[in-house]
């Protein structure tokens, strides 16, 4: 592990926590976004899970503001608009409420900076198709809280269209809102890792440079499944939406963006990249799965430990947005056994979950009893059977669970030995 410079020990000293409020209650946009914002030295300001929405039931707007009046106002805040206005992201796509009463909900956050001094980062999504049950009504909220933006009453707004599959409206609906969003707003395909790099851009706001590099480049150029744009705009997107600024010369990151080849050259070639700088890894071979042969075998090349970031658990869009949100925090000074955790955090799930574990349990457990006991007690006899895990430190896995009742994302906990 590299030594934390003087410099940014004292960054850090100084760092101010963070105000989050989540997309709803799943790890990936809830404990995720936390823990990259945790790097900084601070814990951040983030309501529990069981005040965040779910799929079977919405948060209480209500309930989410008085939680955020409650909150020492010592740093920026992060909110996903959504949330605050129908209650999370599912949510979003089916409420019953019109535009005026989704607004009345978001109404506290347009004097926050006045009241507080400190600044809003905030995202909304275009909601996908063909669950959108009122798209004029989304349409009407974002463009008001776009008016608020041009206003000045929110510091910066991302607007991301979700899971935008063949015939979707969003693209469209996307690209009439950029042309006129006024310089503080940004919008794109994504959702579940906009907080990640709303949270890179307010706690680490330095310019950064960063260069992409894929595994298979002529692939690269190709339109990907969930975002409508080939994989080198989606790069692009969320490496500016991060905070950085792309470039093909020498830079402060390297991206290597796993899309498809052999995997044993792909280790090799990050492990060869990590000897000139650092280096953060996207595996987008396969949605929602991370693949296993490559990080094993960057894992007998002692590598891990190494990058700056790496993340493999979604779509093309989440696993660039994570990635590069994470690395952001780490090249500014991150305290060393977060960054650490963070790793291990995210092999744990994006590579022995996503590219092992989740594909066992769904053998034993049909996916309709994922509620049950017997579910958790498999989760846990088959995930610890590749524990324990060595980056920087050990890890042991103490607990896990499946918080939504489904196969698809697992909330566990790590202990170092």
């Amino acid at each position: 592990m590299r030594p934390l410079p003087v410099l940014a020990a004292l960054l850090l000293a100084s760092a101010q926590a963070q105000t989050l409020l989540p997309l709803d209650s799943r790890p990936a946009t809830r404990t995720l976004p936390a823990q990259i914002a945790g790097l900084t030295g601070k814990t951040p300001h983030l309501p529990p899970a069981t005040l965040l929405g779910t799929a079977a039931r919405g948060a209480d707007p209500a309930a989410l503001s008085d939680w955020l009046r409650a909150q020492p106002t010592d740093g920026p805040l992060v909110v996903s608009l959504d949330a605050l206005a129908y209650g999370g992201l599912v949510q979003s796509r089916n409420s019953p409420l019109s535009a005026a009463q989704a607004l009345a909900h978001l109404a506290p956050l347009k004097d926050w900076t006045a009241r507080t001094g400190q600044p809003v980062y905030a995202f909304i999504t275009l909601p996908r198709e063909p669950d959108a049950a009122d798209r004029a009504r989304n349409l009407a909220v974002v463009r008001e809280v776009m008016a608020w933006a041009r206003q000045g009453h929110l510091t910066e707004l991302h607007i991301a269209w979700d899971d935008a599959l063949p015939g979707s409206p969003a693209p469209a609906e996307g690209a009439a809102l950029a042309a006129e969003a006024p310089a503080n707003v940004r919008v794109y395909p994504g959702a579940d890792e906009v907080a990640s790099m709303l949270v890179a851009r307010a706690l680490a706001p330095q310019p950064r440079t960063v260069r992409f590099e894929y595994s298979d480049p002529a692939r690269a150029e190709q339109v990907i499944k969930y975002e409508g744009i080939p994989l080198t705009q989606s790069a692009r997107n969320h490496a500016e939406a991060s905070g950085f600024t792309v470039t093909e010369e020498e830079a402060d990151l390297t991206v290597y963006v796993y899309n498809g080849g052999d995997p044993r050259q792909a280790a090799l070639r990050v492990s060869a990249l990590l000897r000139r700088g650092p280096v953060g890894v996207a595996d987008v071979g396969s949605v929602n799965m991370g693949n296993a042969r490559m990080w094993r075998d960057l894992h007998t090349l002692r590598q891990s430990a190494n990058l700056q970031a790496l993340a493999a658990w979604g779509t093309p869009g989440n696993n660039l947005g994570t990635a590069l949100a994470h690395a952001k925090l780490a090249l500014s000074g991150a305290d060393p056994v977060r960054q650490d955790a963070l790793l291990a955090r995210e092999y744990a799930n994006d590579v022995i979950y996503s590219a092992e574990v989740r594909a066992a349990l769904r053998k034993v457990i049909p996916e309709k009893e994922m509620n049950a006991l017997a579910a958790r007690e498999a989760l846990l006899r088959l995930a610890s059977a590749s524990f324990p895990l060595r980056l920087g430190q050990v890890y042991d896995l103490r607990d896990a669970a499946l918080p939504w009742g489904r196969s698809f994302e697992w909330e566990f906990d790590l202990s170092v030995r």
